[in-house]
Protein backbone atom coordinates (compact mmCIF):
# COMPACT_ATOMS: atom_id res chain seq x y z
CA UNK A 1 0.00 0.00 0.00
CA UNK A 2 0.96 3.68 -0.80
CA UNK A 3 1.51 6.69 0.99
CA UNK A 4 -1.40 7.99 -0.52
CA UNK A 5 -3.62 5.09 0.22
CA UNK A 6 -2.38 5.34 3.71
CA UNK A 7 -3.66 8.73 3.75
CA UNK A 8 -6.64 8.25 1.85
CA UNK A 9 -7.57 5.17 4.26
CA UNK A 10 -6.81 7.50 7.15
CA UNK A 11 -8.87 10.79 6.03
CA UNK A 12 -12.08 8.14 5.05
CA UNK A 13 -11.67 6.84 8.61
CA UNK A 14 -11.84 10.55 10.04
CA UNK A 15 -14.98 11.15 7.86
CA UNK A 16 -16.94 8.28 9.24
CA UNK A 17 -16.50 9.87 12.99
CA UNK A 18 -19.55 11.87 14.07
CA UNK A 19 -18.62 14.76 15.62
CA UNK A 20 -18.18 15.25 19.46
CA UNK A 21 -20.88 16.50 21.41
CA UNK A 22 -20.79 19.07 23.80
CA UNK A 23 -23.05 17.96 26.55
CA UNK A 24 -24.82 20.07 28.94
CA UNK A 25 -22.71 20.83 32.37
CA UNK A 26 -24.22 19.76 36.06
CA UNK A 27 -25.04 22.40 38.45
CA UNK A 28 -22.34 24.00 40.10
CA UNK A 29 -23.02 23.07 43.46
CA UNK A 30 -25.06 20.13 45.10
CA UNK A 31 -28.40 22.25 45.70
CA UNK A 32 -30.10 25.42 43.48
CA UNK A 33 -28.63 28.55 45.10
CA UNK A 34 -31.35 30.71 46.58
CA UNK A 35 -31.58 34.27 48.52
CA UNK A 36 -31.14 32.60 51.87
CA UNK A 37 -28.22 30.00 50.78
CA UNK A 38 -26.05 32.44 48.43
CA UNK A 39 -23.83 33.48 51.04
CA UNK A 40 -22.37 30.39 51.69
CA UNK A 41 -21.80 29.63 48.08
CA UNK A 42 -19.76 32.50 47.67
CA UNK A 43 -15.80 32.07 48.13
CA UNK A 44 -15.25 35.46 50.15
CA UNK A 45 -11.96 35.43 50.56
CA UNK A 46 -10.55 35.37 47.62
CA UNK A 47 -13.51 37.54 45.90
CA UNK A 48 -12.91 39.94 48.54
CA UNK A 49 -9.06 39.60 46.97
CA UNK A 50 -10.14 39.62 43.42
CA UNK A 51 -12.72 42.24 43.76
CA UNK A 52 -10.87 44.36 45.52
CA UNK A 53 -7.87 44.69 44.70
CA UNK A 54 -8.94 46.60 41.08
CA UNK A 55 -10.95 48.70 42.73
CA UNK A 56 -8.19 50.04 45.30
CA UNK A 57 -5.92 50.41 41.73
CA UNK A 58 -8.70 52.10 39.63
CA UNK A 59 -8.87 54.34 43.17
CA UNK A 60 -4.80 54.94 43.53
CA UNK A 61 -3.95 55.36 39.66
CA UNK A 62 -6.26 58.38 39.57
CA UNK A 63 -4.73 59.94 42.72
CA UNK A 64 -1.23 58.60 42.63
CA UNK A 65 2.02 59.61 40.63
CA UNK A 66 3.53 57.30 38.49
CA UNK A 67 7.20 57.83 39.10
CA UNK A 68 9.13 56.25 36.21
CA UNK A 69 11.65 54.55 39.32
CA UNK A 70 8.72 53.00 40.05
CA UNK A 71 6.96 51.79 36.84
CA UNK A 72 9.99 49.71 36.46
CA UNK A 73 10.20 48.33 39.17
CA UNK A 74 6.76 47.24 38.72
CA UNK A 75 7.30 45.54 35.16
CA UNK A 76 10.37 44.01 36.87
CA UNK A 77 8.28 42.62 39.46
CA UNK A 78 5.43 41.66 37.19
CA UNK A 79 7.71 39.25 35.40
CA UNK A 80 9.59 38.09 38.47
CA UNK A 81 5.85 36.64 40.17
CA UNK A 82 4.57 36.00 36.64
CA UNK A 83 7.50 33.61 36.07
CA UNK A 84 7.47 32.45 39.58
CA UNK A 85 4.03 31.10 38.19
CA UNK A 86 4.79 29.64 34.61
CA UNK A 87 8.47 28.41 35.60
CA UNK A 88 7.68 27.67 39.02
CA UNK A 89 4.44 26.48 40.09
CA UNK A 90 3.29 25.36 36.47
CA UNK A 91 6.30 23.82 34.81
CA UNK A 92 8.01 22.84 37.29
CA UNK A 93 6.00 21.87 40.16
CA UNK A 94 2.66 20.69 38.26
CA UNK A 95 4.02 18.84 35.47
CA UNK A 96 7.88 18.28 36.91
CA UNK A 97 8.81 19.07 33.41
CA UNK A 98 12.45 19.91 34.79
CA UNK A 99 14.22 19.83 37.74
CA UNK A 100 15.75 22.61 39.84
CA UNK A 101 18.73 23.00 42.87
CA UNK A 102 17.07 24.12 46.09
CA UNK A 103 17.99 27.66 45.43
CA UNK A 104 15.96 27.84 42.76
CA UNK A 105 13.01 26.43 44.64
CA UNK A 106 12.84 28.34 47.27
CA UNK A 107 12.72 31.40 44.67
CA UNK A 108 10.32 30.29 43.25
CA UNK A 109 8.22 29.78 46.06
CA UNK A 110 8.76 33.51 47.15
CA UNK A 111 8.08 34.87 43.70
CA UNK A 112 5.12 32.43 43.10
CA UNK A 113 3.48 33.64 46.28
CA UNK A 114 4.16 37.22 44.84
CA UNK A 115 1.69 36.78 42.45
CA UNK A 116 -1.03 35.69 45.41
CA UNK A 117 -2.58 32.84 43.97
CA UNK A 118 -2.56 30.09 46.62
CA UNK A 119 0.47 27.95 47.31
CA UNK A 120 2.33 25.67 45.35
CA UNK A 121 0.60 22.76 46.68
CA UNK A 122 -2.77 23.90 46.14
CA UNK A 123 -2.46 25.32 42.87
CA UNK A 124 -0.44 22.62 41.22
CA UNK A 125 -3.65 19.83 42.58
CA UNK A 126 -6.34 21.77 40.99
CA UNK A 127 -3.95 22.31 37.43
CA UNK A 128 -3.42 18.44 37.87
CA UNK A 129 -6.94 17.89 38.27
CA UNK A 130 -7.45 20.64 34.91
CA UNK A 131 -5.45 18.48 33.08
CA UNK A 132 -6.60 14.95 33.81
CA UNK A 133 -10.42 16.34 33.46
CA UNK A 134 -10.46 18.58 31.12
CA UNK A 135 -13.68 20.20 30.09
CA UNK A 136 -15.43 17.93 32.45
CA UNK A 137 -17.92 18.52 35.62
CA UNK A 138 -14.57 17.41 37.77
CA UNK A 139 -12.72 20.02 35.41
CA UNK A 140 -12.04 23.17 38.57
CA UNK A 141 -12.14 25.55 35.75
CA UNK A 142 -14.38 24.37 32.58
CA UNK A 143 -14.08 26.16 30.14
CA UNK A 144 -17.46 23.94 28.67
CA UNK A 145 -18.75 26.39 31.86
CA UNK A 146 -18.35 29.95 30.26
CA UNK A 147 -15.41 32.18 29.59
CA UNK A 148 -16.14 34.09 32.40
CA UNK A 149 -16.30 31.07 34.82
CA UNK A 150 -13.30 29.48 33.55
CA UNK A 151 -11.30 32.63 33.65
CA UNK A 152 -12.08 33.30 37.25
CA UNK A 153 -15.22 32.94 38.23
CA UNK A 154 -14.46 29.75 39.52
CA UNK A 155 -12.38 31.20 42.52
CA UNK A 156 -15.54 33.09 43.34
CA UNK A 157 -17.72 30.47 44.42
CA UNK A 158 -17.31 27.68 46.98
CA UNK A 159 -17.64 24.17 44.80
CA UNK A 160 -17.95 21.23 46.98
CA UNK A 161 -14.42 19.44 47.39
CA UNK A 162 -15.96 16.38 45.99
CA UNK A 163 -16.75 17.56 42.54
CA UNK A 164 -13.12 17.99 42.01
CA UNK A 165 -11.07 15.84 40.07
CA UNK A 166 -8.89 13.34 41.82
CA UNK A 167 -5.13 13.87 41.16
CA UNK A 168 -2.15 12.37 42.51
CA UNK A 169 0.13 15.20 44.67
CA UNK A 170 2.12 12.33 46.43
CA UNK A 171 5.19 14.13 45.23
CA UNK A 172 4.36 17.54 46.11
CA UNK A 173 3.44 16.44 49.84
CA UNK A 174 6.47 14.86 50.08
CA UNK A 175 8.40 17.82 49.22
CA UNK A 176 10.15 20.28 52.46
CA UNK A 177 10.12 23.32 50.63
CA UNK A 178 6.46 23.06 49.25
CA UNK A 179 5.21 21.83 52.17
CA UNK A 180 6.63 24.86 53.97
CA UNK A 181 5.57 27.37 52.14
CA UNK A 182 1.74 25.86 52.61
CA UNK A 183 1.80 25.62 55.89
CA UNK A 184 2.99 29.12 56.09
CA UNK A 185 1.28 30.76 52.85
CA UNK A 186 -0.83 33.64 54.30
CA UNK A 187 2.74 35.15 55.24
CA UNK A 188 4.42 34.25 51.82
CA UNK A 189 1.43 35.91 49.67
CA UNK A 190 1.31 39.48 52.37
CA UNK A 191 4.94 39.92 52.68
CA UNK A 192 5.79 39.18 48.93
CA UNK A 193 2.70 39.76 47.72
CA UNK A 194 2.21 43.46 49.00
CA UNK A 195 5.05 44.21 51.73
CA UNK A 196 8.22 43.42 49.64
CA UNK A 197 7.25 45.73 46.50
CA UNK A 198 6.14 48.18 48.66
CA UNK A 199 9.54 48.29 50.81
CA UNK A 200 11.54 48.09 47.47
CA UNK A 201 10.04 51.36 46.36
CA UNK A 202 9.47 53.11 49.60
CA UNK A 203 12.94 52.31 51.17
CA UNK A 204 14.76 52.77 47.56
CA UNK A 205 13.01 56.20 46.66
CA UNK A 206 11.18 57.34 48.79
CA UNK A 207 7.71 56.22 46.92
CA UNK A 208 6.13 54.53 49.47
CA UNK A 209 2.38 55.19 48.46
CA UNK A 210 3.21 54.44 44.13
CA UNK A 211 4.88 50.98 45.19
CA UNK A 212 1.86 50.37 47.24
CA UNK A 213 -0.51 51.17 44.22
CA UNK A 214 1.85 50.40 41.05
CA UNK A 215 4.34 47.70 42.03
CA UNK A 216 1.87 45.50 44.53
CA UNK A 217 -1.93 46.01 43.40
CA UNK A 218 -2.11 47.27 39.96
CA UNK A 219 1.00 45.00 39.18
CA UNK A 220 -0.42 42.38 40.98
CA UNK A 221 -4.12 43.01 38.67
CA UNK A 222 -2.20 42.31 35.68
CA UNK A 223 -0.53 39.26 36.74
CA UNK A 224 -3.77 37.65 38.26
CA UNK A 225 -5.35 38.39 34.96
CA UNK A 226 -2.55 37.19 32.50
CA UNK A 227 -2.86 33.79 34.18
CA UNK A 228 -6.19 33.58 34.50
CA UNK A 229 -6.01 33.96 30.34
CA UNK A 230 -4.19 30.39 30.68
CA UNK A 231 -7.67 29.14 31.76
CA UNK A 232 -9.96 31.44 29.49
CA UNK A 233 -8.31 32.38 26.68
CA UNK A 234 -6.31 30.08 26.00
CA UNK A 235 -9.06 27.64 25.86
CA UNK A 236 -11.24 30.37 23.25
CA UNK A 237 -9.38 31.79 20.60
CA UNK A 238 -6.89 30.52 18.53
CA UNK A 239 -5.59 26.56 16.12
CA UNK A 240 -6.41 23.28 17.58
CA UNK A 241 -3.40 22.38 16.01
CA UNK A 242 -2.49 18.93 17.35
CA UNK A 243 -5.84 17.53 18.67
CA UNK A 244 -9.10 19.02 18.90
CA UNK A 245 -11.28 16.55 21.27
CA UNK A 246 -10.63 19.45 24.18
CA UNK A 247 -10.79 22.97 24.08
CA UNK A 248 -7.19 24.36 24.49
CA UNK A 249 -5.74 26.29 21.58
CA UNK A 250 -2.59 28.01 20.22
CA UNK A 251 -2.38 31.15 19.35
CA UNK A 252 0.17 34.01 19.61
CA UNK A 253 -2.21 37.10 21.22
CA UNK A 254 -2.64 34.53 24.66
CA UNK A 255 1.08 33.63 24.18
CA UNK A 256 1.87 37.23 24.46
CA UNK A 257 -0.41 38.24 27.21
CA UNK A 258 0.83 35.03 29.55
CA UNK A 259 4.34 34.78 29.28
CA UNK A 260 4.52 32.50 26.60
CA UNK A 261 1.52 29.66 28.33
CA UNK A 262 -0.43 30.35 25.07
CA UNK A 263 0.42 27.23 23.14
CA UNK A 264 -2.14 25.52 25.09
CA UNK A 265 -3.11 22.77 22.56
CA UNK A 266 0.77 21.66 22.06
CA UNK A 267 0.59 22.12 26.06
CA UNK A 268 -2.63 19.93 26.37
CA UNK A 269 -0.89 17.42 23.93
CA UNK A 270 2.48 16.98 25.76
CA UNK A 271 2.16 18.41 29.38
CA UNK A 272 5.38 17.31 30.27
CA UNK A 273 7.50 19.27 27.96
CA UNK A 274 9.00 22.09 29.64
CA UNK A 275 8.64 24.19 26.31
CA UNK A 276 4.80 25.29 25.17
CA UNK A 277 6.67 26.96 22.11
CA UNK A 278 8.32 24.66 19.84
CA UNK A 279 9.04 26.99 17.35
CA UNK A 280 11.74 29.42 17.12
CA UNK A 281 9.96 32.56 16.45
CA UNK A 282 7.18 31.72 18.79
CA UNK A 283 6.83 33.64 22.14
CA UNK A 284 7.38 31.83 24.83
CA UNK A 285 10.38 33.71 27.59
CA UNK A 286 9.52 31.18 30.38
CA UNK A 287 10.91 28.55 28.34
CA UNK A 288 14.05 30.41 27.33
CA UNK A 289 14.12 31.33 31.28
CA UNK A 290 14.44 28.05 32.00
CA UNK A 291 16.70 27.14 29.18
CA UNK A 292 18.52 29.95 30.29
CA UNK A 293 18.81 28.63 33.72
CA UNK A 294 19.94 25.09 33.05
CA UNK A 295 22.62 26.68 31.05
CA UNK A 296 23.60 28.41 34.52
CA UNK A 297 23.65 24.52 36.22
CA UNK A 298 20.34 25.68 38.61
CA UNK A 299 17.69 23.58 36.19
CA UNK A 300 18.14 20.13 34.98
CA UNK A 301 16.60 16.96 33.37
CA UNK A 302 14.57 19.18 30.76
CA UNK A 303 12.16 17.06 29.04
CA UNK A 304 11.21 17.41 25.55
CA UNK A 305 8.55 15.31 23.97
CA UNK A 306 10.23 13.33 21.08
CA UNK A 307 9.75 15.70 17.74
CA UNK A 308 8.38 12.55 15.99
CA UNK A 309 5.65 12.08 18.12
CA UNK A 310 4.78 15.84 17.75
CA UNK A 311 4.68 16.04 14.17
CA UNK A 312 2.81 12.72 13.99
CA UNK A 313 -0.08 14.62 16.08
CA UNK A 314 0.47 17.81 13.91
CA UNK A 315 -0.16 15.67 10.96
CA UNK A 316 -3.23 14.03 12.00
CA UNK A 317 -4.66 17.27 12.24
CA UNK A 318 -4.05 18.68 9.38
CA UNK A 319 -4.99 15.51 7.38
CA UNK A 320 -8.19 15.62 9.39
CA UNK A 321 -8.78 19.04 8.35
CA UNK A 322 -7.85 18.20 5.15
CA UNK A 323 -10.82 15.59 4.92
CA UNK A 324 -13.27 17.65 5.76
CA UNK A 325 -12.53 20.37 3.62
CA UNK A 326 -12.18 17.00 1.00
CA UNK A 327 -15.90 16.09 2.14
CA UNK A 328 -17.11 19.43 1.29
CA UNK A 329 -16.33 18.82 -2.72
CA UNK A 330 -17.46 16.83 -5.64
CA UNK A 331 -15.18 14.22 -6.92
CA UNK A 332 -18.01 12.38 -9.45
CA UNK A 333 -18.96 9.16 -8.65
CA UNK A 334 -16.58 6.48 -7.40
CA UNK A 335 -14.83 4.77 -9.62
CA UNK A 336 -15.73 1.34 -7.70
CA UNK A 337 -19.68 2.49 -8.54
CA UNK A 338 -19.17 2.95 -12.26
CA UNK A 339 -20.87 0.31 -14.43
CA UNK A 340 -18.55 -1.42 -16.42
CA UNK A 341 -18.41 -1.57 -20.08
CA UNK A 342 -16.78 -4.17 -23.05
CA UNK A 343 -14.58 -2.11 -25.63
CA UNK A 344 -17.39 -3.52 -28.18
CA UNK A 345 -19.78 -1.64 -26.01
CA UNK A 346 -17.87 1.73 -26.08
CA UNK A 347 -18.00 1.54 -29.32
CA UNK A 348 -21.07 1.08 -30.08
CA UNK A 349 -21.94 4.09 -27.85
CA UNK A 350 -20.09 6.31 -29.51
CA UNK A 351 -20.77 5.29 -33.07
CA UNK A 352 -24.39 4.15 -33.41
CA UNK A 353 -25.84 5.72 -30.06
CA UNK A 354 -23.84 9.95 -29.76
CA UNK A 355 -22.15 8.86 -26.73
CA UNK A 356 -19.18 11.86 -26.61
CA UNK A 357 -16.84 9.39 -24.82
CA UNK A 358 -13.38 9.00 -24.45
CA UNK A 359 -11.15 6.45 -22.74
CA UNK A 360 -8.22 7.25 -20.15
CA UNK A 361 -6.18 5.06 -17.88
CA UNK A 362 -9.41 2.66 -18.64
CA UNK A 363 -12.10 4.81 -17.64
CA UNK A 364 -14.71 6.51 -19.84
CA UNK A 365 -15.44 10.04 -19.63
CA UNK A 366 -18.42 12.34 -21.32
CA UNK A 367 -16.75 15.17 -22.76
CA UNK A 368 -19.62 16.05 -24.55
CA UNK A 369 -20.21 19.37 -22.26
CA UNK A 370 -16.64 20.21 -22.48
CA UNK A 371 -14.33 23.20 -23.96
CA UNK A 372 -11.20 22.16 -24.44
CA UNK A 373 -9.07 25.06 -24.07
CA UNK A 374 -6.91 24.13 -27.16
CA UNK A 375 -10.26 23.65 -29.69
CA UNK A 376 -12.48 21.61 -30.63
CA UNK A 377 -10.87 19.12 -32.87
CA UNK A 378 -9.22 17.65 -30.02
CA UNK A 379 -12.27 16.79 -28.42
CA UNK A 380 -13.87 15.71 -31.51
CA UNK A 381 -10.72 13.59 -33.06
CA UNK A 382 -10.92 11.68 -30.07
CA UNK A 383 -14.43 10.69 -29.61
CA UNK A 384 -14.51 6.46 -28.88
CA UNK A 385 -10.33 6.56 -28.71
CA UNK A 386 -7.99 5.53 -26.04
CA UNK A 387 -6.48 9.43 -25.36
CA UNK A 388 -4.30 7.62 -22.48
CA UNK A 389 -0.99 8.26 -24.14
CA UNK A 390 -1.92 11.72 -25.58
CA UNK A 391 -3.04 12.99 -22.29
CA UNK A 392 0.25 11.96 -21.08
CA UNK A 393 2.37 13.75 -23.14
CA UNK A 394 2.63 12.51 -26.29
CA UNK A 395 0.23 15.50 -27.49
CA UNK A 396 0.00 17.11 -23.92
CA UNK A 397 1.32 16.55 -20.66
CA UNK A 398 -2.33 17.39 -18.71
CA UNK A 399 -2.03 19.02 -14.84
CA UNK A 400 -3.69 18.44 -11.97
CA UNK A 401 -5.87 20.62 -13.08
CA UNK A 402 -7.66 18.48 -15.77
CA UNK A 403 -7.16 15.28 -13.78
CA UNK A 404 -9.72 16.79 -11.61
CA UNK A 405 -11.73 18.44 -13.73
CA UNK A 406 -12.41 14.83 -14.94
CA UNK A 407 -13.25 13.44 -12.67
CA UNK A 408 -16.87 14.90 -12.62
CA UNK A 409 -17.26 13.49 -16.07
CA UNK A 410 -16.52 10.00 -15.60
CA UNK A 411 -19.43 7.64 -16.82
CA UNK A 412 -17.65 3.97 -16.50
CA UNK A 413 -15.00 1.62 -16.30
CA UNK A 414 -13.35 -0.33 -19.73
CA UNK A 415 -13.44 -3.71 -18.62
CA UNK A 416 -9.80 -5.25 -18.62
CA UNK A 417 -9.03 -2.07 -19.27
CA UNK A 418 -5.75 -0.92 -19.13
CA UNK A 419 -4.96 0.32 -15.19
CA UNK A 420 -8.04 -1.00 -13.86
CA UNK A 421 -6.99 -4.73 -14.78
CA UNK A 422 -5.41 -6.59 -11.78
CA UNK A 423 -2.86 -9.13 -12.85
CA UNK A 424 -4.70 -11.89 -12.29
CA UNK A 425 -7.45 -10.62 -14.60
CA UNK A 426 -4.97 -10.21 -17.30
CA UNK A 427 -3.63 -13.69 -16.80
CA UNK A 428 -7.23 -14.94 -17.22
CA UNK A 429 -8.56 -12.39 -20.10
CA UNK A 430 -9.35 -13.61 -23.24
CA UNK A 431 -7.48 -13.11 -26.22
CA UNK A 432 -9.69 -10.60 -27.91
CA UNK A 433 -9.41 -8.43 -24.31
CA UNK A 434 -6.17 -8.04 -24.09
CA UNK A 435 -5.85 -7.14 -27.13
CA UNK A 436 -8.19 -4.40 -26.59
CA UNK A 437 -6.28 -3.59 -23.96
Amino acid sequence: MSTTDVVYAYTKTEARKPPLEKKAMPPLFDEPTTLQNWTKHVNWVQSILLIGTPLIGLYGLFTTELQTKTLIWAIVYYFITGLGITAGYHRMWAHRAYRAVDGLRWFFCFAGAGAVEGSAYWWSRGHRAHHRWTDTDKDPYSAHRGFFFSHFGWMLVQRPKNRIGYADVSDLKADPVIAFQHKHYPYFALSMGFLFPTLVAGLGWGDWRGGYIYASIIRLCFVHHATFCVNSLAHWLGEDTFDDHHTPRDHWITAFATLGEGYHNFHHEFPQDYRNAIVFYQYDPTKWFIWTLAKLGLAYDLKEFPSNEVTKGKIQMQEKKLAAIRRQLTYGTPIADLPVFTWDEFQDLTLNHNKKWILLEGILYDVENFEHPGGMKYINTAIGKDMTTAFNGSVYNHSNGARNLLTRMRVGVLKNGMEVMSEKEAVDAPAEDKKTA
